[in-house]
Parts: C-alpha cells; structure tokens; sequence
C-alpha cells in the first residue's frame, strides 16, 4: 500500500467534488474457479483499490459525505479461516492501514444504504461488472439487477475519471516498475524467437518472469506469429525462420499498476525487406505521435496524424492510392490499421474501461466515431499533464477483412487490391510504448525496449 495519507487525500478530494451524499464501492469477492474451495486468482476492484488500498476480498468502502464519515464493512475471519489461508490482522486493524477508524458489520449494510434512500439522500455507485457484486449491490439498493445500470452516479463517474486519470509520482514509479519487468520479458523473448521454438514455450517463459517478479500478467498475453489477429492468445504455432512474432503483454507492479508493451521481432535475426518497409512505417507513426503529445493536445488528432502516415507509407508501397488526408477522412487506412492509437493506464491496463469510455475517453466536445477503425479509439479528449498512456500503431494484413472488402470493392479509389492481396500472408506489426505526459511533451516511460530496426536484430536469438 501506499501511506494511508495518500487515500485519506483522494477520499476528501473525492468528497469535495460530490458534495454530499453516500458513496458506496464493493471490493470484490474470491470467485470459484470450478468449485467453491477452488477460486481465482484475486485481483481487487481498481477504484476500491484507489481510494483505501485494502487488497483483500469481502470488503466494502463507504463514504457519507453529509456526516463526514468513512466507515468498512467484511467479514471477520473465522478461524477455520486462519487454518486454510493464514492470520492476518483484525478487521479493525486493516481498516486502520487506509486512515479508516470506524468499522461496521456487513449486516448493518443495507440498513445504512436504506435510511440513506429513505432520507432523500443520493447513493452513489459507480457500474458493476461482476455479476457476485452487482446482485448484492441490486439486493442493497432494492433496485431489480436489470435496471442497475440505469441507476449508477454519473457525477461519481465523472469524480472518480477525473482524480483517477491524473497520476502522482508514487503512481508512475509503481508503474516503470511494471514496465522494468516487461524489458526482461521482451529481452527473454528477443533471445528465444528462433526456428522451431513454439509460441507455448516463448509465452510460458516470459509470463515466469512477471509472476516471479511482480503480480503476474495485467492482462492475457498475445505472443503469436498471427499478428494480423489482434488479440491472438491461443500459442499453437511452431516459429520458422522468416516469420515475424508479435507480443503484446503487460505486467502488474506489486500495487496492481500496469504496464502495457508490444514488440514485433523479427524470427531468426533479421527482418526481409518488405517487412522493414511495413515496420519503419508503423515505427513513423509511433515516433510522430511521441513528437505531438503535450498537455492540451486531442488525442484523437495523434490518432489521424498516424492513420496519415500509414496511409501515405502504404502508398508509397502502392498498397493504397489516391488522395491520402481523403483516404483517411473516407476510412480506408482502417482496412490496415482498424484499432485506435492508444489508451489510458493506470491500475487497469485499459485505466477505467469499466466507468464507460464516454465519460473517461469522450466528453461534451469530442463524441466517438461510428466509423470502422475510428469508432475503437478508447481515448480522444485533451491530454493533461501526468496523464499515462499507450502510443500502438500497428499494420495488418487481415486475409478475411481484404477478401470482404475486395469483393464489395468498397474504397476502391484508395485501395490497390491487387498489390494488397500480395500480403495476404505478411501477418502484422505492431509496436507500443507507455508514455507520461509532462508539463511541455511527454517522457516515453518504456524507451529502454528495443524497437528499432537495429536495436531488434541485434538483440535476437
């Protein structure tokens, strides 16, 4: 944990921007994995997480902001408990650890959240995404699970985006730590892509180097020769030399901060020529994006800014033709780079995805696209200092995607799909760094990863 004046501070910062009211977070509970002695691994709910740090299952935080009151409900161990998974300190004790001195039984719950609507009193909660907490929250709340969602504090939403996005020093060093251990993986993995090593092997290895180091994965690890295919977690194939291998993983710092890399290496040592010419444009646009992150800059302008230059690259390879700032407006570079240039991160690897990314990604001024592509940008708005973010052009050669289009001839004018079905095999490329926003650019955190042409050549295996 951090020192408990760091979330005595966010909680009256939180207050604050509420003014009144009862704020209720549900920490998460174990889940069983197959049976109820058998669970997963826990992982606490990022914003209970963020306002008193208490990583431990079966608590909740409330704040009555009208009494000034701070109080945490759970269960005491048994000590049944104790055998099974050890001592630990009283529940009073815990909440003590956060800045928190009261505590109640979690049978007072539902009388407290009752009097507060009783009373007139707003309850705010913010969306739930595990079923466990949402029914206990509808039982709490006397609201049916189905119109839960309807129900939810936009004004907390908004509260909790709005401290949550901005990162202090305790919270960037948390997450370099993460990313000092995805250098070791990526080294690891740069060593081991060689012919006839399989995909099981390279992504076992490296995710032992996060589990042995920190808290483990941030999220399910690609590590696959199928670039083309975005989230490709399945490690069937076998590496041949030629091929181009391409790994996006993330670890979690030992407080659950994430950081989140993509490399694409070359397999056995050197990349072809025609995948240095895919590679130095995603390279580009990853570059220039660095080149325009300040404070007040739109995210989403970073985001057109590299579908120009994967557009004009393309042409270059008379891939793509005709007017490129027409081509992008139209949507056709998406055919190649159908995702968005990056995310914010933080204690998720996609920070607050749960909150809605209308409210965290979006606001009154910049609405999302509907257009393909476009329409996957996660983040858009103006960027702030200590912002933490992922810069990911990528390249793909999606065979099912370019079949579909070919035949519709849809944005025939921009796509040459003759030269494009000549990289129907190629897979894809991407490449990704986590960035801090500074007062005057950006500090790229995760510089120290190979990524350049020479720099991946010279680290393979």
């Amino acid at each position: 944990m951090f020192d408990k004046k760091i979330y005595q501070e966010r909680r009256s910062s939180l207050k604050k921007k509420l003014k009144s009211g009862l704020v209720v977070f549900p920490g998460n509970n174990d889940i069983p994995f197959n049976s109820t002695g058998n669970t997963y691994p826990f992982r606490q709910d990022s914003s209970f997480l963020y306002f008193c740090g208490l990583d431990f299952p079966g608590l909740w935080l409330f704040l009555d902001i009208d009494e000034n009151a701070e109080f945490i409900t759970g269960k005491t161990k048994t000590l049944e408990d104790i055998i099974w998974s050890g001592g630990c300190n009283s529940l009073q004790e815990t909440a003590n650890l956060s800045g928190i001195n009261r505590i109640i039984p979690p049978n007072k719950m539902h009388e407290i959240i009752s009097s507060a609507v009783k009373n007139g009193r707003e309850v705010h909660f913010l969306p739930q995404y595990r079923d466990d907490v949402r029914i206990q929250l509808s039982g709490m709340l006397d609201i049916p699970e189905r119109k839960l969602d309807t129900r939810v504090s936009i004004d907390l939403i908004r509260a909790v985006s709005n401290l949550r996005s901005i990162k202090n020093r305790e919270e960037i060093l948390e997450i370099e730590s993460a990313i000092d251990i995805s250098r070791e993986m990526y080294l690891e993995a740069m060593r081991l892509s060689v012919a006839g090593v399989s995909e099981s092997d390279i992504s076992g290895r490296i995710s032992g180097i996060a589990y042995a180091k920190g808290r483990g994965l941030a999220f399910q690890m690609t590590c696959s020769i199928r670039g083309e295919i975005l989230h490709n977690c399945r490690y069937r194939n076998t590496l041949k030399k030629g091929d181009l291998l391409l790994i996006d993983s993330g670890v979690e710092s030992s407080l659950h901060y994430a950081s989140d890399i993509t490399r694409t290496l070359p397999v056995g040592g050197n990349f072809s020529l025609r995948q240095r010419e895919i590679y130095s444009i995603v390279l580009s646009a990853l570059n220039r994006v660095v080149e325009m992150l300040k404070p007040g800059e739109k995210y989403i302008s970073c985001h057109l800014e590299a579908a120009k230059i994967i557009a004009n690259g393309l042409k270059n390879l008379e891939i793509m033709r005709g007017n490129m700032d027409e081509a992008v407006a139209a949507g056709a570079h998406a055919l190649f780079f159908p995702h968005g240039i990056g995310h914010l991160i933080g204690l998720d690897v996609h920070d607050m995805e749960s909150l809605g990314e209308e409210h965290t990604g979006y606001n009154s001024r910049i609405k999302r696209s509907d257009q393909f592509g476009l329409s996957s940008l996660r983040f858009a708005k103006e960027l702030k200092k200590n912002y933490t973010l992922t810069v990911e052009p990528g390249i793909y050669f999606i065979p099912e995607l370019i079949r579909k289009w070919k035949a519709e001839k849809h944005l025939s004018e921009f796509i040459n799909y003759n030269n494009a079905m000549e990289y129907i095999k190629f897979g894809g490329i991407r490449i990704e760094d986590d960035v801090l926003i500074t007062d005057t650019g950006c500090r790229v955190l995760s510089r120290d990863i190979p990524k350049s042409i020479a720099d991946l050549e010279s680290q393979a295996g």
